[in-house]
Parts: structure tokens; C-alpha cells; sequence
């Protein structure tokens, strides 16, 4: 049978089904993306196979790996299944680890770059090993269901994360047809929607207890401890005391400089330090080592991201998560102080107002945020030894 296609139609088709004989066809979506299918029959059953993309595998390749695959069929052997055996096909496990690779240099930090692994080795396990190509909608289903309502957010984040890994899949002609893991139309008719389940929030010590928590805290003499102390006492997440570097330490003026890849918000953010936590600084500063001032064991990294988790274990505090002490944070400020809340809400590194709002803020209220961090370790400071200052905001703050 005579061809139909040339290299020239291949690049200018519009969106459409094109063939060009041997039931080898060329796929050109609504959004221009090109690709080439094999359309055969097995067993009495119409079964379609994706020779890859047509970016980058030309007409003449396409049909090569059509004829090839047609001559197998002759054979009494479905293509499908010679090409997953010879290793054609990748498992989810190393498509998720290619696309993870991919993405990494977009991610603002290693924390997120540890979350996607993680998230993907954890609960997409059963995942891994199949060929990608296999993944069905009960296999998503197997994954997301157990945690569905257990750990919303995170079996959001699954989620999203296996849709991506099979969208790339398919984008390099490993899969055909809807992705399984699509929520709108599709995963919307099998689950709750995520807006109806309860969000949990991190347990949170009473702000009231927090100063006897940080005198028994003080008897540790691990980094670990003196890690969570100052995250306590500066109200930041784990993750931006855990990545501080000594050159972000602004000693003499009293003020640590998160940049803008390790923060939410993505917008560099500076903290006022209070004496305190100056005091604990120069403690970690003698025993300096790197670039980190919170060194872990391997050379050139910080302390793992469940240092300070394992300090309240080791402590048996069971009502409390390291996250949580900025709840503890944000409670005592709204209860105890009269700091403003647009003051109290930029100490939490939060965005405030809308945009407008936002582009017209040039300050970041640094001296009203320095008092305001003062009186929040005063508060924390154990009762016995406590250096009393009101907790009423000064004049004009």
C-alpha cells in the first residue's frame, strides 16, 4: 500500500488522526504534540502501540518500528509485551526517578527535591516495580485510597505526582490513553474532593508551656536541640533553620537572611534575631565546621530533616510537632502581645493582603519585628531565670 504521509505532512498536520498504511498512524493533538501509534489486533482485542513521538522519531524510523512490530505479530507474539521484556518499557520506578531528575533544577530546594522521592518510594511502592505502561486506574486507586482521608495533603501531592510521572510516560510514547491518575473527570467520580476532607493541622504546644519545654530542652547538648531551640525562638520552619548557612548571619547587625529558594513564599526573608538566639549562634560558631551551621554527619550537608522530630521523641512529647511551636508562636502574639497582626503575620514569613496591597508594602517592618522577636524569647525563657520586659508593643509599633 502506497504511502500517505511525507515528513513535510508530518510536521505541518493539524490535529487529527493521519494514516499512513499498515495501520501505522500519526496522532496530532490539540495542543500540536505529534506522536506515532501502531493499531493491531491480539486475540480478538484492538490493542494500540506508541512507537514515540514524532519530535523525535522520524517518518522512516516510524515505520521501521511498525514494520518490525507487524513482523512479530506474524510470529504469534504480541509486540507489546516483546518490548516490555527486552526492557523497552520502563517501570514506574525508573520513569518516576527520570522525572524527578528532570524537575529538580525547578524545585526551590533539597527539601522538595526530598519530598518528591520520598513521597514516590513511600506510598507509590506497589507503583514502582510495574511497567509504566501497565498502570491502570485500580492500581492509583490501590496507592491513594489508603490515605486518602487519613493524610489529605499528602495523598494530594501522590497524586499529582504519579499523574505527572505518567503524562511523561506517555509524552516519550511509553503509554497511550487517559492517564489514571487524572483527578477532573476522571479519579472526581471514585474520591472525595479533597476541599470536603478535614485538613489536619500540626499539634501544637500551649504557648504557656513552652518555657518550661525549652529549661528541660537546655539539658541536651546535641545540635539537634539547639536547632529546635532556635527555630522556636525565631518562629521559622524546620527546613530554613536546618538549610542556615554562616554566611546568611549578619552578626553585628543581628540579622539572618533566608534567600528566596528556601523560602514558601519564595521571596528572600529576613529575620531579626534576638539576644538569645545570637547567644546560641555563638555557641554553634566555636565549634564551626562548613558551611552549615547546623552540620549533619556527611560532609557538606545539614542535619537531617528529622533532627529536631527526634528531639521531641527522645523528650516523649507526644501533643507537639516542630511546626507546630509557630502555631504555639502565633497564639501567644495574638493573646499576649498586642503586636499588630501585619507584623505578627511578616514575622511568620506569611503574605499579606492582596497584590495591590503587596506592591505598595516596600518595608518589611525589620525594627517592629525585632521587638516583637525580643519579647517572644523573653516569654520563652525559663520562668527562673527570666529577664521580665513587657509584652505590650512600644509606641508606634
Amino acid at each position: 500500500m502506497a504511502s500517505k504521509l511525507t515528513a513535510r505532512k508530518v510536521e505541518t498536520a493539524k490535529p487529527g488522526k493521519y494514516s499512513d498504511g499498515g495501520n501505522l498512524y500519526l496522532i496530532v493533538s490539540e495542543t500540536g504534540a505529534r506522536k506515532w501509534v501502531l493499531r493491531f489486533t491480539w486475540r480478538s482485542r484492538a490493542k494500540e502501540m506508541g512507537l514515540g513521538s514524532a519530535a523525535s522519531v522520524p517518518l522512516a524510523d516510524a515505520r521501521e518500528k511498525a514494520a518490525s512490530a507487524r513482523r512479530k505479530i506474524a510470529q504469534g507474539l504480541n509486540p507489546i509485551d516483546v518490548r516490555r521484556r527486552d526492557g523497552g518499557i520502563p517501570t514506574f520506578g525508573e520513569m518516576a526517578d527520570d522525572v524527578r531528575e528532570a524537575l529538580s533544577a525547578g524545585f526551590r530546594n533539597e527539601k522538595h527535591k526530598a519530598q518528591w522521592k520520598s513521597t514516590l518510594e513511600t506510598y507509590a511502592a506497589p507503583l514502582r516495580a510495574k511497567p509504566v505502561d501497565t498502570i491502570a486506574t485500580d492500581d492509583v486507586l490501590t496507592v491513594l485510597k489508603p490515605i486518602w482521608t487519613t493524610k489529605a495533603e499528602t495523598a494530594s501531592r501522590v497524586r499529582g505526582r504519579i499523574e505527572k510521572v505518567l503524562d511523561a510516560a506517555k509524552a516519550k510514547g511509553f503509554r497511550e490513553g487517559e492517564n489514571p491518575a487524572r483527578w477532573r473527570g476522571h479519579l472526581d467520580h471514585l474520591l472525595p474532593r479533597p476541599s470536603k476532607l478535614a485538613r489536619g493541622h500540626h499539634a501544637a504546644m500551649p504557648y504557656d508551656d513552652v518555657a518550661s519545654f525549652i529549661a528541660s530542652l537546655r539539658e541536651r547538648e546535641a545540635d539537634s536541640a539547639l536547632a529546635l531551640e532556635l527555630c522556636i525562638l525565631t518562629a521559622a520552619r524546620s527546613g530554613e533553620i536546618l538549610g542556615m548557612r554562616w554566611s546568611e548571619i549578619d552578626f553585628e547587625k543581628k540579622i539572618w537572611t533566608v534567600p528566596a529558594a528556601r523560602m514558601k513564599a519564595g521571596r528572600e526573608h529576613r529575620v531579626p534575631l534576638s539576644s538569645r538566639a545570637i547567644a546560641i549562634l555563638h555557641q554553634l560558631e566555636k565549634l564551626k565546621a562548613g558551611d552549615f551551621v547546623f552540620a549533619g554527619q556527611t560532609r557538606n550537608k545539614p542535619l537531617s530533616n528529622m533532627a529536631m522530630e527526634m528531639v521531641l521523641r527522645r523528650m516523649k512529647v507526644e501533643e507537639a510537632t516542630v511546626h507546630g511551636f509557630r502555631s504555639s508562636f502565633r497564639d501567644w502574639a495574638g493573646n499576649v502581645s498586642s503586636f499588630p497582626r501585619e507584623v505578627v503575620e511578616t514575622a511568620l514569613a506569611h503574605v499579606i493582603g492582596d497584590k495591590a496591597e503587596q506592591a505598595y508594602r516596600r518595608s518589611d517592618a525589620l525594627e517592629k519585628r525585632r521587638r516583637l522577636m525580643e519579647a517572644w524569647a523573653n516569654y520563652c525563657e525559663p520562668r527562673a531565670n527570666i529577664n521580665v520586659v513587657s509584652l505590650r508593643a512600644p509606641h508606634g509599633a
